[in-house]
């Protein structure tokens, strides 16, 4: 996605207090522009989607995050690049549910992949140039 005028474009760090800014930039942006039940999925996916990066692909060490937004007509077209680690495989996750014997710990991780693919549509995953691309839509106005 190309920005256009009135999306919102950030750029911040690869740390957690940077998402966080981020999230509150982008739930400001979309104030008014989309249903209150729909601001709270986009942040949830965008949530999951930012830490991921910060976690898993700058593992270890850290870098920039872009983040581009555009609302139009209930939906929420949302653009991620970095320059972190790939995905494993070369794609994005499933984000299938691995379920444990009752009783056993919980496994650890993909949660955050079930709920963005639960919650978001058009899910694209590309690595180009060795820089990671995802793109996600999301339905804000339903």
């Amino acid at each position: 996605m190309q920005p256009e005028p009135g999306d919102l474009q950030l750029e911040l760090d690869s740390s957690p207090l940077a998402v966080r800014g981020a999230l509150t930039e982008m739930t400001a942006y979309l104030r008014g522009r989309c249903p209150e039940e729909g601001l709270a999925v986009v942040e949830i996916v965008l949530a999951e989607a930012l830490n991921n990066i910060v976690e898993h692909a700058y593992v270890g060490g850290t870098g920039r995050i872009t983040l581009c937004l555009r609302a139009h007509a209930g939906d929420v077209q949302c653009c991620i690049a970095d320059h972190g680690l790939p995905m494993p495989g070369g794609a994005a996750p499933s984000g299938r549910l691995r379920l444990s014997a009752p009783g056993a710990a919980l496994p650890e991780g993909g949660f955050g992949w079930h709920l963005i693919r639960s919650l978001s549509q058009d899910v694209d995953y590309r690595r180009v140039s060795g820089r990671n691309y995802l793109s996600l839509r999301v339905q804000a106005g339903q």
